[in-house]
């Protein structure tokens, strides 16, 4: 066999050569931070660290921060941005600025394995400590945010995930996404913030899409005053399509899960307890909210389904579990406390189990603000009233059927006008009203 022919080697192949074979592991393997001089330690980084971040996302690697404390002021996140760390050693700390991580348009934006502490520094009226705005495929996991003198993460207009993030110690909201496209916030846990856990809100009435799932959620505080605007673990405000599961939600100042002129809205599985106004809340023109194997132990009201004067309509609440409720309200006043389930319109309430409730079990309508709903299957015990159902002028049809009623101190199943007891058996005197249907249920 003859001999290979030998191809020519020149100056300029070897700087082509080694060129590509090191944008080959920076691409796989990342860059390092240090090649652009970023050191830990009390000196400010900011300038090297966008620096690295710039030359980073030019080629969509990932930038690599190591173990240390790194002290920053504001830096911007270009397209294709990933800053990677140790995860529980690299620690980013907030100097000055409207943000510490910031970035507007643009796509595939990844925060991983960093400590992101906002050192109290004050931010903005709705600034994040991370904001992003108008960016497809966000990712922030596996990081840890706290000390913020804001929000902990906004994200306005985004899609893309949060997930398995420790978010604590933030003044105002901990994660608050705006005008979202199926943004998925998964596995957080938030501990301690001033006004809000998470917060999914739409400027305009429109489908949204959000999963917020398997989240920890606890001592989430009002510092913004209010009747529940503030103080919930999570809130859905004008957005539609968004599903809550299977969070653990505890010691809220207001609701666990607050749904605000939402339209399917889906509210599963939910552990909640501590908390201190409606535990599960649709108000305020809501249409369809489906409330469902969720438990709650200790609130002034469990699931409440309200304002059909406003438009509120169009729910299901069935198979929960509601126990040990409060006769007061945080904020006083008049308003009903210590009642399970409360709905008024175009409703289906089955199948859960309501113990300890001082006012009552289950209550059906507010005046004439009542229509087509059906109470079945569900077991009320220790109840001050255990169902009242409105018997107003105006207030329409509802049927009880099948349910158990056991030691309701102040009847079984009572007419209500307003918060006034009008009539205190409606079994006996059934035939009186005959826009209800009354029938098996069994009381003792």
């Amino acid at each position: 066999m003859p001999p290979m022919p030998q191809l020519p080697l020149d100056r300029r192949h070897l700087l082509l050569g080694s060129a590509a074979a090191a944008l080959v592991p920076a691409a796989a393997h990342g860059v390092e931070a240090t090649q652009f001089g970023v050191r830990p330690g009390h000196d400010e980084q900011t300038a090297k660290l966008q620096r690295a971040i710039d030359e980073a996302a030019k080629t969509r690697a990932p930038l690599v921060l190591g173990a240390g404390v790194y002290r920053t002021g504001p830096l911007r996140l270009p397209a294709g941005a990933q800053i990677v760390g140790v995860r529980g050693a690299t620690t980013l700390v907030f100097t000055r600025g409207n943000a510490m991580l910031a970035a507007e348009g643009g796509d595939s934006i990844t925060l991983s394995g960093l400590t992101l502490d906002g050192a109290r520094v004050a931010l903005p009226k709705n600034r994040g400590l991370v904001h992003l705005a108008q960016m497809k495929a966000v990712r922030i996991v596996d990081c840890t945010l706290s000390n913020a003198n804001g929000n902990g993460i906004v994200l306005e207009g985004c899609d893309g995930i949060v997930e398995n993030n420790i978010i604590a110690t933030i003044a105002d909201t901990a994660l608050f996404s705006t005008d979202g496209r199926g943004v998925t916030m998964r596995g957080n846990t938030i501990r301690g913030a001033g006004n809000g856990g998470i917060r999914v809100w739409q400027s305009k009435g429109r489908h949204d899409g959000s999963i917020v799932t398997g989240n920890t959620i606890e001592d989430i505080a009002s510092q913004g005053g209010g009747t529940g605007e503030n103080g919930n673990g999570v809130n859905v405000f004008r957005a539609s399509g968004v599903v809550v599961s299977n969070n653990i939600i505890r010691r809220c100042a207001f609701s666990a899960v607050r749904g605000n002129a939402v339209s399917a809205l889906q509210v599963v599985g939910n552990q909640c307890a501590a908390i201190a106004e409606v535990a599960l809340y649709a108000e305020f023109g809501f249409e369809g909210a489906v409330i469902s194997a969720n438990t709650v132990d200790g609130a002034a009201l469990g699931v409440v389904t309200t304002n059909f004067n406003e438009g509120g309509r169009l729910a299901t609440v069935q198979g929960n579990i509601i126990r040990n409720l409060k006769p007061t309200r945080p904020q006083g006043g008049p308003d009903a406390a210590g009642v399970g389930v409360a709905v008024e319109a175009d409703a289906a309430v089955t199948g859960n189990v309501i113990e300890d409730a001082p006012t009552a079990g289950i209550s059906v309508g507010a005046g004439k603000y009542q229509r087509d709903v059906t109470v079945t299957g569900n077991v009320v015990r220790r109840a001050g009233r255990g169902i009242d159902v409105s018997i107003a002028a105006g207030a329409g049809h509802v049927a009880i059927a099948g349910n158990m009623i056991a030691e309701a101190k102040n009847g079984a199943i009572v007419g209500m006008e307003f918060d006034k007891i009008a009539n205190d058996d409606l079994v006996r005197d059934t035939a009186k009203y005959p826009q209800l249907t009354i029938s098996g249920n069994q009381v003792r």
